[in-house]
């Protein structure tokens, strides 16, 4: 059970698995209620990340629990697999899920929870739709939802967080590190058996984070000092070997003064997430630094999603511009090769 402690004035701290994730966790002891706050994996101090900073890129409260990592191991989802407000979502090919899925996983698709805004294709949905969706996959206001993808689809469940982090769900919301192939690998069960049907959640009403941008703050922030616009498509794509863009409007290249760093590159072999000084060292590399905040995008705003869950891992702060290079070239923007 986690106890919530307020700090006191002037303190730095953060929620649980708050939305953005920060990396601040805060120990505390029954006696005396003393305090102990750490930057998540020491990499983040070496990086510039200074507690009570005014360059601050996570938000600040007056409240923490005792983590505040956005993602859990398979030893911890096997453990709370039968936790009565558990909800477990799985992503990408719903033959996947038919043929084996672990123990009381439901299947979601993008779709489920994302809408079109005219010819863009992955969109937000407003806050009353989306609330009206979420509680038809079973959440309600004290469910725990854990999302993991089935095989290698990745972005698929980091957007389908970034959507439950946007309905400010965050806190009680994360993924599965390593997904269903290292649950697999290590042996844990799985069923092909179908679960009953869902019954509806209950979500009190709620406002979206503002945790999109669009057109118009990618054109004013891309240049500004204290941005760094993220492609997080492949490689191949950012270079222009390849094309990509809306239909009927297919370009090569990237956005102006937009940085690589394809959103593969967050994961390791085995799919697990990098350690933080190597996801730190991804970001530095592509020129973020420290009070820095990230504009990532991709092809339609999914797989810059991994990008922004691997930013506010460690720290940074990052919105999604969500209709990406797709209605960037829809407006005939320039782009870079």
């Amino acid at each position: 059970m986690n106890r919530f402690v307020t700090l006191p004035t002037g303190s730095v701290a953060c929620p649980s698995r708050c939305a953005p994730a920060c990396p601040i966790s805060v120990a505390h002891t029954t006696s005396g209620e003393t305090m102990q706050i750490k930057i998540l994996a020491k990499a983040a101090v070496a990086f510039g990340i200074l507690v009570g900073s005014a360059t601050m890129p996570y938000r600040t409260n007056a409240q923490a629990t005792a983590q505040a990592e956005p993602w859990v191991s398979t030893a911890w989802l096997e453990s709370h697999l039968h936790d009565p407000n558990l909800v477990l979502l799985q992503v990408g090919e719903e033959s996947q899920y038919k043929s084996a899925h672990i123990p009381g996983a439901r299947f979601v698709r993008l779709a489920d929870v994302a809408a079109t805004s005219g010819e863009l294709s992955l969109e937000m949905p407003t806050a009353s739709e989306l609330r009206q969706r979420l509680q038809r996959l079973g959440i309600s206001d004290g469910s725990r939802v854990v999302v993991y993808f089935g095989n290698d689809q990745v972005s698929v469940a980091t957007r389908i967080l970034f959507t439950l982090q946007s309905a400010g769900l965050g806190a009680h919301a994360d993924l599965l590190d390593g997904g269903m192939p290292k649950w697999r690998r290590e042996g844990r069960a799985v069923t092909d058996r179908a679960i009953a049907a869902t019954q509806p959640g209950t979500l009190t009403p709620f406002n979206l984070q503002p945790t999109i941008v669009d057109v118009g703050f990618v054109r004013a922030h891309a240049r500004q000092p204290d941005y760094v616009l993220i492609d997080a498509r492949a490689a191949m794509y950012y270079d222009g070997l390849e094309e990509s863009g809306a239909d009927g409007h297919p370009r090569r290249g990237h956005i102006p003064d937009a940085h690589s760093l394809p959103f593969t590159a967050i994961t390791n072999d085995d799919l697990t997430l990098k350690n933080p000084t190597e996801l730190l060292a991804l970001f530095r590399k592509a020129g973020v630094k420290p009070g820095d905040r990230v504009i990532a995008y991709c092809h339609i705003g999914q797989q810059a999603t991994a990008v922004l869950f691997a930013a506010r891992a460690v720290g940074i702060g990052a919105v999604l511009y969500d209709g990406s290079f797709e209605d960037w070239t829809m407006r005939n923007l320039p782009v870079e090769l």
